[in-house]
C-alpha cells in the first residue's frame, strides 16, 4: 500500500491537470485545488511555494519528457528535412490535441520567466532535451539545405504556427466545424517547410 503523503501528492497533480485542461490557468489557485483534492491547503503547500511553483513543477515532471517521448516517435535525425518536420508536426498536434493540460502548460512555459529559473534550479538545459531535433536541424543546416540559425530560432519558425494551429484547434472544439484537421496540419507544415528550405 502506498504512503498517505504518496496518494495525496498523486492527487494534486491529477486535480491540478484536470482543472487546467477543463478551465485553464486562469480558475486554478490554490485553494480551489485543495477543495477538489480533498485535502488541506497547507498540504499543498508543503510540496508547492505558490501556484507559479506548482505550475512549473507540473511542466518540468508531468508534461517535458512525456512530449519529448511523443514528439519522437518514429523521428530520426538521418531524416531528409520534409519528412523529419511533418513527423514532428504530426506527433506533436497528435499529442497535444489528446493532452490539453500539457498543451496549456507548455504556453505557460513560454511566457514565464521561471521555466528558465527552474531548468536552472534542476540543471537542466533548454538543449537537453529533444537533442535529436537539434542534431536534425544542425545536419541539414551544414548540408545547405535550411539556413544557419541558433536552435531558438528554429524552434520559433518550425512550433510556433503549429501551437497557434493547435490553440485553434481547441477554440473550434465548440463550433459547429473542426477546420484544423490532420489535412491542414500537413498541408501547414509543407508550407514552413517551403519557407524554411533554401
Amino acid at each position: 500500500m502506498r504512503p498517505r503523503s504518496e496518494e495525496k501528492e498523486q492527487a494534486i497533480v491529477a486535480v491540478a491537470l484536470q482543472l487546467i485542461a477543463d478551465e485553464g490557468l486562469e480558475n486554478l489557485s490554490m485553494q480551489r485545488l485543495a477543495k477538489e483534492a480533498n485535502i488541506s491547503p497547507r498540504t499543498i503547500y508543503l510540496k508547492y511555494e505558490n501556484k507559479e511553483d506548482l505550475l512549473i513543477k507540473l511542466f518540468i515532471e508531468e508534461v517535458l519528457d512525456a512530449y519529448e517521448t511523443a514528439i519522437l516517435t518514429g523521428f530520426d535525425e538521418t531524416m531528409d528535412f520534409t519528412e523529419g518536420v511533418q513527423t514532428i508536426w504530426l506527433n506533436s498536434f497528435s499529442y497535444l490535441t489528446a493532452n490539453r493540460h500539457a498543451f496549456v502548460l507548455m504556453q505557460y512555459g513560454k511566457s514565464s520567466p521561471l521555466l528558465n529559473k527552474a531548468y536552472q534550479e534542476r540543471n537542466i538545459e533548454q538543449a537537453h532535451h529533444f537533442v535529436p531535433i537539434h542534431q536534425f536541424l544542425s545536419r541539414h543546416s551544414q548540408a545547405g539545405i535550411i539556413p544557419d540559425f541558433p536552435f531558438d530560432v528554429y524552434r520559433a519558425l518550425l512550433f510556433a504556427p503549429l501551437l497557434d494551429l493547435v490553440s485553434e484547434y481547441f477554440d473550434y472544439l465548440d463550433r459547429p466545424q473542426q477546420i484544423i484537421t490532420e489535412k491542414t496540419i500537413r498541408a501547414c507544415c509543407q508550407v514552413v517547410i517551403n519557407g524554411l528550405r533554401r
